[in-house]
């Protein structure tokens, strides 16, 4: 049996979700995390890129890469509070993950 470690988990998958907030895979995203985590996860996706798209205007700088990773540290939180709770969760979160990545190399 494979050992997991929820930190990791938590903080690959807030990184992955956050990127995919601003691509296309979010929507595929939001309808996964709906389905396997709840609809509150899907809102806060949705959350998340609203936040980002307001501050994308320059998409570059210092503002730009501060919204980045207080959406990442938010994302890191959130999970680790359901890995917490559901440990048992953590597979499935690895490989909507793992998904995740596939479809923002695309």
């Amino acid at each position: 049996m494979a050992v997991i470690h929820r930190e990791r988990v938590a903080w690959e998958s807030a990184r992955v979700f956050v990127a995919a907030a601003t691509d296309d895979a979010y929507w595929w995203l939001g309808e996964t995390l709906g389905r396997h985590l709840g609809q509150t996860y899907e809102l806060d996706l949705k959350r998340t890129r609203l936040r980002l798209r307001r501050d994308d205007a320059p998409r570059a700088g210092r503002a730009h890469e501060d919204a980045l990773s207080a959406e990442v540290a938010a994302w890191r939180a959130r999970i680790e509070d359901v890995l917490t709770e559901h440990p048992e969760i953590a597979p499935v979160l690895r490989q909507v993950t793992e998904e995740t990545r596939d479809r923002l190399r695309r």
